[in-house]
């Protein structure tokens, strides 16, 4: 941040500097010495030392009386230390006329030429004022804006590790309950979603292909867990180009978890179906599941923080670019997610 603070700032300077060098320079690009370099009955040198004073204005009430005085306690301090920057800038303008130029004295149209860019100068100045404390006020708004969404996301991510790990831990003590020779493998692929949990997610997006991988490794695990008595049907298609896009890391999970937490309770014949595709940059999710509606009422209330985690997450991330449906109709809980993948 400090690079690009550093970088701005000469930026703006040498914006500055050749916008100054243009103003003081003006008379010698445009004009010759055969008139004195005049602009109009203005003198060059005069021109160019004027140019100095309008930079003391500009300077003086762009970075030290407008800010430091106007819309604080001292306001009204202003207007007088406005006025008396201008009349020290006419009375400098006049002393150097007299002592050097008396000739342009003479000539009272010319007046305007001389002291009328000091007040044009002043409030140029003003504008710029403004328009930079704007400037810099919406950028601080998008830094804290920033801020506010990165330290908000890192909180929805860790309340879906333990989340997980509460539920896959559930899980293990089942197949250990059962004796299972599973029970190795599982932990194997624990220790491999751990991994991806703690390492790989870690940025702000993840490879859309690393996170199938980790789709598909938690299915298995819950496929261990339950064996065959519960149909899971899963297809995956996706393109060659899934490798280049990226993704919110853990965003897909919450609705497999969900969709295993409520599913494999049905009365008969449980069945999840899965299904994922990813075409033309577009990602589309599908998940669902049967249930029985009285054994969802008397699950725990922390059932819902994945879903609603993951509302929120969508909200935060692809505003404007998912849709999310969820139908719950008939015993069946359907959710089918559409995102724009970048």
């Amino acid at each position: 941040m400090k690079v690009i603070r550093n970088k701005y700032a000469l930026t703006e300077g040498g914006i500055h500097a050749l916008i100054w060098a243009m103003l003081l320079f003006l008379p010698y690009l445009v004009s010759t010495s055969a008139n004195d370099y005049k602009l109009g009955p203005i003198p060059g040198l005069f021109f160019t030392i004027s140019g100095f004073i309008h930079m003391g204005i500009f300077y003086s009430n762009a970075f030290f009386f407008y800010p430091r005085l106007w819309n604080r306690q001292y306001w009204w301090l202003y207007i007088p230390a406005a006025m008396l920057l201008l009349f020290a800038s006419f009375q400098l303008k006049y002393h150097i006329l007299a002592f050097w130029f008396p000739d342009v004295l003479k000539d009272m149209t010319a007046y305007k030429f001389i002291f009328g860019p000091s007040v044009g100068i002043f409030f140029v100045s003003v504008i710029y004022r403004r328009v930079a404390d704007k400037i810099r006020f919406e950028k601080e708004k998008e830094k804290r804006r920033t801020e506010q969404l990165s330290t908000e996301l890192k909180f929805l991510r860790s309340q879906i590790s333990p989340h997980f790990l509460f539920n896959v831990l559930t899980n293990l003590v089942s197949l250990a309950r059962k004796k299972s020779d599973q029970l190795e493998s599982s932990l194997i692929m624990l220790s491999e979603l751990m991994r991806y949990m703690l390492y790989d997610t870690q940025g702000r997006k993840v490879s859309v292909v690393k996170e199938i991988e980790y789709l598909k490794s938690y299915i298995e695990l819950q496929k261990l867990r339950f064996g065959s008595e519960v149909v899971v049907t899963v297809m995956m298609e996706t393109e060659a180009e899934t490798e280049y896009y990226t993704i919110e890391p853990m965003l897909l999970i919450p609705f497999v978890e969900n969709a295993f937490k409520h599913g494999v309770n049905y009365l008969s014949d449980p069945q999840i179906d899965i299904q994922l595709s990813v075409k033309e940059g577009q990602l589309t999710f599908d998940v669902m599941n049967r249930f029985d509606a009285d054994t969802v009422t008397g699950k725990d209330e922390n059932s819902g923080i994945g879903l609603s985690n993951v509302r929120t997450r969508l909200d935060l991330l692809y505003r404007h670019k998912h849709t999310l449906l969820i139908r719950d109709e008939n015993g069946i809980f359907h959710i089918t997610l559409t995102l724009v993948l970048t």
